[in-house]
């Protein structure tokens, strides 16, 4: 299993260029399922989950071309299997934005729960209760998300909580379905956005885009000969080697982004003391003492975002002062808290919360990621820790960041992968 050997201290100084958005390519990419005719989407990130994605699709007979830029031409003309099996969406919850395209185009769906997850439990249970109010058949059995409709019929929508992939899977099963659906307390996330965008370039009818009603009047076919549709750039990318800057009292330049999309996460990092400049497509952060403690609460977009609380929270950790971050969307999101201690970092718990005391070093220690952006504030705190920092179970890593290693690399770091 692979890992990252970090030898940390070392301020970062240079330019990276900034992927496409992982969640927004993926339901995009899902998206493509609607479409009769083949549809070309551009600024790919080459990622695990996007493996993952293109082969859950072309199990169900969606065919791919693939060029050397990682532009992918999806045909979707020739669907054989509505399967989402167990095996791919296990290692990845995003599968589930399957269910919705595969329903309201071919009027019918077999998905796995995403990761065996209960009913109730998680909010899937929310996109099934949409579907059902929009005429769906829905069961579930051994595991599996069976759902039927000749054709589903508009409704009005009201989420009991903000949910990101929830309003994008019924935004997908509306664009097809017969009349108006209203969607209410729709998740208001730039990748939601996009991927509103996309379908209105495929054809679908839709008002309200990025605000939290969104109305959908449904069509009856979608896709357009020689569409090219380009995934925005990842903020929260953008946000973690803006973050990686400041961890190491460097100055790094991020291309190729949006600033209006991360104007919470440049907010805190100026509270911290960080010099921030913005172009229509760049951002650059330089931090020329040690930073300040920053406390937080993250929140649904335009709030601060909880994939960017555990890169804070490295940085907190060699701030000066107290910062308290307050976890409001998920569960068991402190799970990195335990890891950063082994560098030294001095952070209690407090139910979703986390008392943050910055110590003046950090110091190497081997150390195991647990999940994605908890990996990421791993990366971030050895990057400032004295010595060598060996961080395992980087697969976590390699599901959201394209190349970290290089891109570290180029701006000064010492890092490599060892297996």
């Amino acid at each position: 299993m692979d890992k990252l050997l970090i030898e940390g201290g070392r301020r970062l100084c240079g330019e990276v260029r900034i992927s496409g958005a992982k969640n927004a390519a993926l339901p995009i990419l899902a998206a493509t399922l609607l479409s009769e005719a083949p549809v070309a989407v551009g600024n790919i990130p080459h990622l695990r989950d996007i493996t993952t994605m293109l082969e859950l699709l072309g199990g169900m007979g969606v065919k791919f071309l693939v060029d050397e830029k990682m532009v992918i031409e999806a045909d979707a003309s020739h669907i054989h299997s509505p399967l989402a099996p167990y095996e791919l969406v296990k290692t990845m919850r995003a599968s589930i934005l399957v269910l919705g395209p595969l329903l309201t185009r071919f009027g019918e769906a077999v998905v796995s729960l995403p990761g065996g997850c209960a009913i109730g439990a998680r909010p899937v249970d929310l996109h099934l209760k949409g579907l059902s109010a929009m005429g769906a058949d829905i069961r579930v059995e051994n595991g599996y998300i069976h759902a039927s409709a000749k054709r589903l019929k508009g409704s009005r929508l009201v989420l009991d909580q903000v949910t990101v992939t929830g309003t994008e899977n019924l935004l997908m099963a509306a664009v097809l379905a017969q009349g108006k659906t209203t969607i209410e307390n729709a998740a208001r996330e730039p990748e939601v956005t996009d991927l509103a965008l996309f379908l209105e370039r495929l054809g679908a009818k839709i008002q309200g885009i990025g605000t939290d009603v969104l109305e959908i009047e449904g069509v009856t076919s979608l896709g357009k000969p020689g569409l090219y549709y380009e995934v925005q750039p990842d903020r929260i990318e953008t946000g973690t080697y803006l973050t990686a800057a400041a961890i190491t009292q460097g100055q790094v330049k991020t291309t190729r982004t949006r600033p209006d999309l991360l104007d919470s996460v440049l907010d805190k990092l100026n509270q911290a003391g960080a010099e921030i400049e913005t172009g229509s497509d760049w951002i650059e952060l330089n931090m020329p003492d040690r930073p300040r403690a920053v406390s937080l609460r993250t929140a649904p977009y335009p709030a601060f975002p909880t994939d960017m609380q555990a890169q804070l929270m490295a940085l907190n950790g060699i701030a000066q002062g107290v910062g308290i971050i307050t976890e409001t969307i998920f569960e068991n999101r402190f799970m990195h808290v335990l890891e950063l201690r082994r560098l030294g970092a001095d952070i209690s718990i407090e139910g979703n919360t986390a008392i943050c005391r910055g110590v003046e070093t950090l110091q190497g220690a081997p150390i195991m990621a647990t999940d994605l952006r908890a990996s990421a504030s791993l990366v971030l705190a050895a990057l400032a820790a004295q010595g060598e920092t060996i961080v395992d179970r980087i697969y976590h890593i390699d599901r959201g960041y394209e190349q970290i290693e290089e891109k570290l690399t180029q701006l000064g770091a010492v890092i490599r992968r060892v297996a």
